[in-house]
């Protein structure tokens, strides 16, 4: 089973049906969704196996109480703390697809406790990036991360941001995956070019996944020379959100089960292209 420690927080997409207009009206669909890149993992991961854990620290809030009650209905356990308020993002999609993130995290990364149970049953620790930005929540996840490690669990890092990896700076980013030493790292192309992170500076990660849009993906790793994966083309491409983070919940439930790494890569391109035609990070039709 794969647990995903980070955010659950509400997604607010905006999907421009026109050219912003400023100080005007813009027609505009807007849809609610359950959302934040840990939460979204495992609500993939459950979606495809039928269960899965998430950690983190929930608002104590009706908002909070809703989102709970989305994950749970979809199989995933939650874990972890509630205190304060639970955060949002407003996701702005033009008509392109390309999507602008306004972010309000709440009180998401004041996750302070650990407890060693979250780990129990657990095949695969996922661990977004943005889990690792502020403390205290860094501090339990790298504890998390030893654990996991005593106990032969898969550590799985996603680089998650470009602006993030700016905010905490290359070198930083460079330490943090020598010290966690992931056994999969996921990252998109402009991810990887900020953290400096390739074939022959990998700083740590054991296999790296790297997602380019509409270009093949590339693997390469312990044992892995670099190899590249051509990708199927969405012709109806509605909203991006959650696609990575279905990519990486798709490969590592299948990796989970021993399948070969073309074949990891293949069901997560055909998880994340079901998702980039929905509106928000889910599987379901509305």
């Amino acid at each position: 089973m794969l647990c995903a420690v980070g955010d659950l927080i509400e997604d607010v997409v905006v999907q421009l049906r026109d050219h912003m207009q400023p100080d005007s009206d813009t027609p505009a669909t807007i849809v609610r969704r359950r959302g934040g890149s840990a939460a979204n993992v495992a609500y993939f991961a459950a979606k495809l196996e039928g269960r899965s854990r998430f950690v983190g620290c929930v608002g104590a809030d009706p908002l909070g109480d809703s989102l709970i009650t989305q994950l749970t209905q979809h199989g995933v356990e939650v874990r972890g703390e509630r205190r304060g308020r639970t955060g949002s993002i407003v996701v702005l999609a033009t008509t392109d697809g390309v999507r602008t993130m306004l972010t309000d995290r709440g009180n998401a990364t004041d996750l302070s406790s650990i407890d060693s149970t979250w780990l129990n049953d657990i095949t695969t620790l996922h661990l977004p990036l943005y889990s690792f930005s502020h403390e205290p929540i860094s501090s339990v996840v790298h504890a998390l991360v030893r654990e996991a490690q005593t106990r032969g669990v898969l550590v799985s890092v996603d680089l998650s941001s470009v602006t993030l990896i700016a905010q905490l700076g290359a070198p930083a980013v460079q330490r943090l995956l020598a010290d966690v030493g992931p056994d999969i790292l996921f990252c998109t192309n402009a991810e990887a070019l900020a953290a400096g992170v390739n074939p022959q500076h990998r700083h740590g990660a054991h296999l790296v996944v790297v997602k380019d849009g509409a270009n093949p993906v590339v693997a390469f790793g312990d044992g892995t020379t670099e190899t590249h994966y051509p990708i199927h083309i969405v012709a109806n491409v509605v909203d991006g959100t959650g696609a990575g983070d279905a990519f990486a919940a798709a490969f590592l439930t299948a990796h989970a089960r021993k399948t070969p790494l073309a074949d990891c890569i293949a069901n997560a391109q055909s998880v994340a292209a079901r998702v980039v035609t929905r509106a928000g990070a889910t599987l379901e039709e509305s």
